[in-house]
């Protein structure tokens, strides 16, 4: 099992950065692939970006691309997500969630484990 916790949320202004982090608990943090989704008020939560358990892949959601990097250090158990040029439509709740599954990364289902989130909130 896996505990995920998020940080680095904050306040930014448009154009802006920020870089987020998530600590996995356990020894078996290689075991899984990682993700980031978010939730905007009103609305699903949505797939941001992926990384397989190597970090030889990545998938990014086109709204990101050229914009947001994960990355992770399996000997920390943590994974990252830089957020360059922040829009005020990047404002959400942002999740970190694991998988064992070998569903393609952008799947909600892949995930089993999730974060409690971290609110980032980009001023126009």
């Amino acid at each position: 099992q896996v505990q995920l916790v998020e940080s680095g949320g904050g306040l930014v202004q448009a154009g802006g950065s920020l870089s987020l982090s998530c600590a996995a608990s356990g020894r078996t943090f290689s075991h899984y692939d990682m993700a980031w989704f978010r939730q905007a008020p009103g609305k699903e939560r949505e797939f941001v970006a992926g990384i397989t358990r190597t970090g030889g892949t990545t998938d990014y959601a086109d709204s990101v691309k050229g914009r947001f990097t994960i990355s992770r250090d399996n000997a920390k158990n943590t994974v990252y997500l830089q957020m360059n040029n922040l829009k005020p439509e990047d404002t959400a709740v942002y999740y970190c969630a694991a998988a064992r599954s070998s569903l393609p990364l952008t799947s909600y289902i892949k995930y089993n484990y999730w974060g409690q989130g971290t609110q980032v909130t980009v001023s126009s």
